[in-house]
């Protein structure tokens, strides 16, 4: 099955040359990605990678990354936090929908990452929830990566966030 996701990273001094880190990333099993490099010190990497599992097109994507630039470290994997926008988008809906179904159902419907003027979900958390109601249609390949996606993201944070204050986490 085909897979859609993107990688971000920010890179390590020594891959500022460009062209040299296309060229490894080419040659590292990375020919599958559209390579973005807009932002000085950040690559992007969106793939359409065939694979057995999402899981499977996720992490040998990220061990390709690693080979061609151990140095890069991984921001985001996407998609996975998304506004209602977003959402409303990928599941072939309007916004307006979206903000219904969200205002209707206050104690069902996913509790947001971030509540603001902009508030965030995870986009699998969403599509799951859309999906137990039963009358929206899922791209399954979508929500797998979706899955992925959070869960190596949410991972990456903690190991991150163990790592720099040393300390264990509490959840009240």
């Amino acid at each position: 099955m085909e897979y859609v996701f993107t990688l971000k990273y920010q890179l390590a001094t020594e891959d500022q040359d460009t062209d040299s880190l296309v060229e490894r990333l080419g040659d590292g099993g990375c020919d599958d990605a559209l390579i973005g490099i807009g932002q000085p010190g950040r690559l992007a990497l969106e793939f359409v990678r065939e694979a057995a599992s999402a899981q499977e097109a996720v992490n040998s994507a990220l061990r390709d990354v690693q080979i061609a630039s151990p140095g890069a470290r991984l921001i985001e994997v996407t998609p996975d936090l998304v506004g209602l926008t977003d959402v409303a988008e990928i599941m072939g809906v309007s916004r307006q929908n979206m903000r219904k179904l969200m205002l209707a159902h206050p104690t069902s419907f996913p509790v947001p990452v971030h509540e603001g003027s902009s508030s965030i979900w995870h986009l699998a958390e969403v599509m799951c929830w859309m999906q137990s109601r039963g009358t929206y249609t899922l791209a399954q390949n979508v929500l797998d990566v979706a899955c992925i996606a959070m869960q190596v993201n949410i991972s990456k944070e903690y190991q991150r966030v163990s790592e720099k204050y040393q300390t264990p986490l509490i959840f009240a």
